[in-house]
């Protein structure tokens, strides 16, 4: 059976996580783990360091359901990991019916341990936004992220750059397909 939340996102369950919708009680672990630079540094969007109220405003806008993107917290609680150790999401793409943008970041203690492959399979196989293509991009110093990608069936299109407001720069890029 399928769960969904308030929002309308499905609950997705994976062996050690569940991709389920943010919700208040996030705030505080979401606030911890982003404000990681080795995180905000790995994304497009996360300033470094965080600024006061980001994470309440992060997920007050996606309890919302405003805008193009659905966020998913990863979920470990029921394998004993906590309760936020993550976040996966799909941007949906602007005048392109079917497309997304996959995004995903895991707590620094737990890189290197499969759970972002595994989430991100599990995203992938649900398909909550009916996608037929999905794109991912990854910053070309963070070849692991690379490794999730091809490992989950994505193809390489090219490089590119993307700014990093962590980083203040513009930052080269690998880009990837995977059509479902």
């Amino acid at each position: 059976m399928e769960l969904r939340s308030i929002t309308g996102q499905p609950v997705i369950r994976s062996e050690r996580v569940t991709l389920r919708p943010l919700q208040r009680s996030d705030q505080g672990l979401l606030e911890l783990y982003a404000g990681d630079e080795r995180v905000a540094r790995g994304t497009r969007s996360i300033p470094h360091p965080l600024p006061p109220g980001a994470s309440e405003a992060f997920v007050s806008r996606h309890i919302a359901g405003t805008g193009a993107e659905d966020v998913w917290a990863l979920d470990g609680s029921s394998g004993g990991l906590g309760e936020l150790v993550g976040v996966i999401s799909l941007k949906r793409m602007e005048d392109a019916p079917h497309q997304s943008e996959i995004g995903y970041w895991v707590a620094p203690a737990l890189w290197h341990t499969g759970l972002a492959s595994e989430a991100v399979g599990a995203l992938l196989a649900a398909n909550p936004q009916d996608c037929a293509t999905i794109f991912a991009e990854v910053f070309q110093d963070n070849p692991y992220s690379a490794r999730i990608l091809t490992n989950a069936g994505f193809q390489y299109l090219g490089d590119a750059e993307t700014f990093s407001v962590a980083r203040g720069a513009t930052v080269p890029t690998w880009t990837y397909l995977k059509k479902l």
